[in-house]
C-alpha cells in the first residue's frame, strides 16, 4: 500500500510517501510560493499513484478544503485528516478540551512516543515554536507555544523605528555561537535565537527537576538555526509528523 503523507504548516507544506513501512520521497513548498502560484505548483511534485492520502493541516480549514480537492483529484484518492482526540496511539492529551490541541502538535507526539516510549520534550521550530511534554506513561504534561525566530525578528522590525528587518541565519555550527552582536543586526539575530534557546532549556531543566529523563526532540523548518545554540544535542527528526501520520496509519484503531 502506496500512501502520500502531507503535513501542511503555516509557512511550509512537506510531503512523503509511505511505502513498504518507509517514508521515501519527500519534499517542502513554502506556503509563499503556493499562494503566489497556485496549488499546481504542489501537484507537480507529487506523484500520482497513490492508495490513500493522509494529511495533518494547521493552515485553516479553507486551505484544507482547498488542498483535499486538487489533491484528491490529482492522487484520485480522497485525503484523511488527522484530528486531535483524547488518547490514542499510547499518548493520553493533556488539553480539557482535545480538538483545541493543534493536530500538528498531537501528531508529532505520536511520533515521538512511538520512537522513544518515555519521558521526551518534543520541540517543533517553526513559524511558532512549540514545546509539548509527555511522561513516561505517554501523559501529555502540557505545552509551551512562543514565536518562533523569524516571527520575532519580523515583529522587532514592525514594532520599532531603528532596528531593520533582519534575516535569520540558516543554521548555527557547535563552536561558532556568538553571544553578544557586535551590530544591531547580529545582536538582533543572537537574541532571538537564544531566546528560543533559553526556552528549551529551562524546560527541560524544569522536567529534570521534577524527577523526569526526557530525550528532546527537535522538528521543525527552523530546527538547523537552533541545534547548534543548545547545550545539549537533541534528536533531529525534520519529517516528524509524517513519521506520526505513518505510525497512526499502520496502527489504526
Amino acid at each position: 500500500m502506496s500512501v502520500l503523507l502531507l503535513d501542511v504548516g503555516n509557512s511550509r507544506l512537506k510531503w512523503g510517501v509511505l511505502d513498504d513501512d518507509q517514508i521515501r520521497r519527500t519534499g517542502h513548498i513554502s506556503q509563499q510560493k503556493i499562494r503566489e502560484q497556485g496549488l499546481a505548483v504542489l501537484t507537480t511534485r507529487l506523484p500520482r499513484r497513490v492508495d490513500a492520502v493522509r494529511a495533518s493541516n494547521v493552515a485553516g480549514t479553507s486551505f484544507g478544503t482547498r488542498l483535499s480537492g486538487v489533491v484528491g483529484l490529482h492522487c484520485n484518492a480522497d485525503i484523511h485528516f488527522a484530528r486531535s482526540e483524547k488518547r490514542g496511539w499510547g499518548v493520553t492529551n493533556s488539553y480539557r478540551q482535545p480538538r483545541r490541541l493543534g493536530v500538528d502538535r498531537w501528531v508529532a507526539m505520536i511520533g515521538a512516543w512511538a520512537e522513544t516510549e518515555s519521558a521526551c520534550l518534543i520541540v517543533d521550530a517553526g513559524t511558532a515554536v512549540t514545546l509539548d511534554a509527555i511522561d513516561d506513561s505517554g501523559m501529555h504534561l502540557g505545552g509551551q507555544i512562543i514565536p518562533g525566530v523569524e516571527t520575532m525578528l519580523g515583529s522587532l522590525s514592525l514594532a520599532t523605528s531603528d532596528i531593520p528587518l533582519v534575516r535569520a541565519s540558516s543554521k548555527h555550527v557547535a563552536g561558532e555561537i556568538r553571544m553578544f552582536g557586535r551590530n544591531t543586526a547580529a545582536a538582533v539575530r543572537e537574541g532571538t535565537q537564544n531566546a528560543v534557546a533559553g526556552a528549551i532549556e529551562r524546560a527541560i531543566r524544569t522536567l529534570r527537576s521534577n524527577g523526569y529523563d526526557p530525550t528532546i526532540i527537535l522538528t521543525g523548518g527552523g530546527a538547523s538555526r537552533i541545534l547548534g545554540v543548545l547545550d545539549e544535542a537533541p534528536l533531529h527528526r525534520p519529517n516528524l509528523v509524517l513519521n506520526g501520520l505513518a505510525y497512526m496509519l499502520e496502527n489504526a484503531q
